[in-house]
């Protein structure tokens, strides 16, 4: 008898633990996305958040858009409702920087709570698939004879990345960078319709946002800001290959309320280290060209204040700030 109970204890004790390992390591996280959907934070919140899912390292999962004033809307919730966000991870990138340093609104990174960099996405030059546009060099030719008549679409508000990166490359090809005609749109989704609808000639955008379509024959990627070709996508040129020394990443991260403990930082950290190393992750990041960028929160935080030193000098070089 004494035999048969102590089997039940292990019998037990083992369930209890094959239990608990297959739990998932955080019960819930509410993604909270600072513009429209298709763009590059909602595919971002949403891709990461699928993942997490799916690999059964969290147990819940929601989204939430929150568009306006150029991410500032959901930045200024998170701060305002602090209390009542402490399972809300806000998804951003370089804007956040160069909004603040452009004073589309009054915060900072510094006012929120930096939880990790996730990935980081190339800059993309495109056009429709029946555009004239064959080469970037194409795109030069005309923006010289007339530069009004080249029409660019961006995701973002002027200013923003979108905008830099384009302006920047005009830049290096000896243009004044303030005579670029850039059309600002609430979201990746309302630009890609402009491009598609005629309403512009180019899009400037993230590459994640438009490999699928590219693919697909439905758009065609004139050139991408990598330093050289990306194995996800082979057949895309750089602009350095066309003697334009613009390369740009885009990081994508996630930001927490502020107040936010340490420990629970910690354990965000821990979950999406995790992520890293499952096949769905891996799925993802190759099918949208995503390159992995994982910074942890001190890591983060570092590299974030040094971003917003290199994009000061770039937008004041550029006259978008003094």
């Amino acid at each position: 008898m004494k035999q048969l109970k102590t089997r039940l204890i292990i019998s037990m004790l083992t369930a209890g633990f094959s239990i608990n390992a297959l739990a998932a390591n955080i019960e819930e996280i509410h993604f909270l996305v600072p513009g429209g959907a298709g763009g590059g934070w909602d595919m971002t919140a949403r891709g990461t958040g699928d993942v997490l899912y799916k690999s059964k390292l969290i147990d819940n999962v929601s989204f939430q858009n929150m568009s306006g004033g150029g991410g500032g809307k959901a930045i200024a919730h998170l701060i305002e409702t602090a209390d009542r966000q402490q399972d809300t991870l806000m998804v951003n990138s370089s804007p956040i920087v160069v909004r603040s340093l452009s004073g589309v609104f009054p915060q900072s990174f510094r006012d929120m709570t930096p939880v990790a960099s996730i990935v980081s996405d190339y800059s993309a030059i495109v056009v429709r698939a029946d555009s004239k546009y064959k080469t970037w060099k194409d795109i030069v030719a005309d923006f010289q004879d007339n530069p009004r008549k080249v029409k660019i679409a961006g995701g973002s508000a002027r200013g923003s990345t979108d905008h830099l990166v384009v302006a920047e490359a005009f830049k290096n090809e000896n243009f004044d960078p303030r005579a670029v005609r850039y059309i600002a749109y609430d979201g990746g989704g309302k630009a890609m319709a402009a491009l598609l609808s005629g309403e512009t000639q180019l899009l400037s955008t993230g590459l994640g946002e438009v490999l699928e379509m590219s693919k697909a024959g439905q758009i065609r990627i004139i050139a991408v800001t990598a330093p050289e070709r990306l194995p996800s996508a082979p057949q895309i040129p750089t602009l350095t290959e066309y003697g334009n020394s613009t390369v740009f990443a885009n990081w994508r991260g996630f930001f927490a309320a502020p107040g936010v403990s340490k420990e629970k930082v910690a354990e965000w950290d821990n979950v999406l280290e995790k992520m890293y190393q499952t096949p769905e992750w891996k799925t993802l990041r190759d099918r949208n060209g995503w390159v992995d960028n994982y910074k942890p929160a001190p890591e983060f935080n570092a590299f974030l204040e040094k971003q917003e030193k290199q994009m000061g000098t770039l937008m004041r070089e550029l006259g978008f700030i003094q």
